[in-house]
């Protein structure tokens, strides 16, 4: 490799790692032209001008294509960081090295993703080069976030996939933890780091029963991680896969720690959290048998006053489209009351035993909502409690405005719940009356056996 140059010119895009120079660098001599320097310099002003065929002469006549300059710097790092895709390609196939450090620590594919080239970043991942560090990398470590965790603690020997496939299994610190990773290969996918963002700033926010637990994150590092907590009974889709239609107290008890999870993230101030991914899988079951409500990469965070719209149509691989709404689905502007809308489909399903219009392909489900069609109740009027299917109606309305909040839906299930509690009381007592005038029956026979039966035993019967 030839000796580095005591020359710096001053490029248009330094290096995404380097400080701001303040003055001039002693000893450098700063040079904005590329006329009457050094062949390994002007292959780096070429590579900034993108000059391809001037850089093809210049490594025909022998030039080091890894030269480095005083900052340790190729004209690799310099093509990626002006997104001159074509002399990225041509310095590759004269043998550039893809992951060459410069003195601040920046890579090619570093610079690419700090100045969004996204033509370079796909050209050099395709020859195998790594992201340096995570998208929410901090320099200064006062800027590290609390709840940072050290990837080395996450253990994943013998992991296995859960739920979605997003989250995996892992050890930390004596615990079993639910892992969610943003792969290598996304970190310069703008749109998942940015969802990343949002679903991190989200989880910090809530703390409740009826929502899982986030424990920490991976955001210094790359592949980026959410660690929450890990509930072992599995998600409601895989439980109603295995036990089909559930009893209606069952269904009710269930529903209630759905909508009082909901009615927490709507009610959170000042901004209600929107789920807008709410259905049976992202719904996760505890220990104690009850319900928490997870995932929320698609979540969205508004001022309880407002609307939002998606940038872009809804699409089957952002949610499941058998439980959207059809607002969202029309890519109309949509509150909080899309969630109300999933609930409803979720609640039928508990007591029907299958999703909602099960016989069809899950990306037609929406166009029947759009067109104003709901799944039909099968199931006999003995398993839907009183009221019930009319709160499931009021919550797939078609008008958002008609369907009721998550805290009136708490209200008529809390009322539902006891009025199947006290249905069950009744059912039992007769049978223990029996019981109990079976147990007189045999302990007066016994007492006149043994000659002993009194008449106000008797008449006690």
């Amino acid at each position: 490799m030839e000796p580095k140059t005591t020359v710096r010119f001053t490029l248009g895009k330094q290096s995404s790692l380097a400080p701001d120079h303040d003055g001039e660098l002693v000893g450098v001599e700063e040079r904005e032209d590329g006329e009457d320097i050094d062949p390994t310099v002007r292959l780096m002003y070429l590579a900034n001008e993108g000059d391809l065929e001037g850089i093809r002469e210049l490594l025909d006549s022998g030039t080091d294509v890894n030269f480095r300059d005083i900052d340790d710097r190729m004209a690799l790092h310099v093509a990626a960081c002006q997104g001159f895709s074509d002399v990225v390609e041509l310095l590759l196939e004269k043998g550039a090295e893809v992951d060459p450090k410069d003195r601040w620590g920046s890579t090619p594919l570093a610079d690419a993703i700090h100045y969004k080239n996204h033509d370079v970043i796909k050209l050099l991942e395709k020859h195998g080069a790594k992201p340096l560090m995570a998208p929410m990398h901090v320099k200064n470590a006062r800027e590290v976030p609390e709840y940072e965790i050290d990837p080395k603690e996450l253990d994943f020997t013998d992991s296995v996939d859960i739920t979605k496939g997003t989250f995996r299994i892992a050890s930390w610190r004596g615990i079993q933890v639910a892992v969610k990773r943003l792969g290598e290969d996304m970190s310069s996918d703008e749109d998942k780091v940015r969802a990343f963002r949002d679903e991190l700033a989200l989880l910090q926010k809530i703390r409740h029963p009826n929502v899982v637990q986030f424990l920490g994150a991976v955001t210094q590092s790359s592949p980026m991680m959410i660690v929450t907590e890990y509930l072992p009974k599995g998600d409601l889709r895989a439980f109603l896969k295995r036990k089909g239609a559930l009893k209606p107290t069952t269904a009710v008890r269930f529903a209630l720690d759905i909508a009082r999870g909901m009615n927490y993230l709507h009610e959170n101030k000042p901004e209600a959290i929107i789920h807008r991914d709410l259905e049976p899988s992202n719904i996760l079951r505890d220990d104690s048998g009850h319900l928490k409500v997870a995932d929320f990469g698609v979540s969205k965070l508004l001022r309880v006053t407002n609307r939002v719209k998606e940038d872009r149509p809804l699409i089957c691989q952002d949610t499941s489209c058998r439980y959207v709404a059809p607002e969202v689905f029309r890519h109309e502007e949509y509150d909080t009351k899309v969630d109300v809308f999933s609930f409803a489909l979720i609640l039928q399903e508990m007591i029907e035993g299958c999703p909602p219009f099960h016989t069809k392909q899950e990306n037609e489900v929406p166009k029947s909502y759009a067109g104003k069609e709901r799944p039909p109740f099968r199931a006999s009027a003995k398993h839907y409690a009183h009221g019930l299917k009319e709160l499931i109606e009021e919550c797939w309305s078609e008008k958002p405005a008609k369907r009721p909040t998550f805290r009136q839906i708490i209200s008529r299930l809390d009322n539902i719940y006891a009025s199947l509690g006290h249905k069950r009381r009744w059912k039992v007592t007769p049978l223990l009356c029996f019981q109990n005038l079976e147990t007189m029956l045999k302990k007066d026979h016994s007492n006149l056996s043994r000659g002993s039966c009194s008449s106000r035993s008797m008449g006690s019967i």
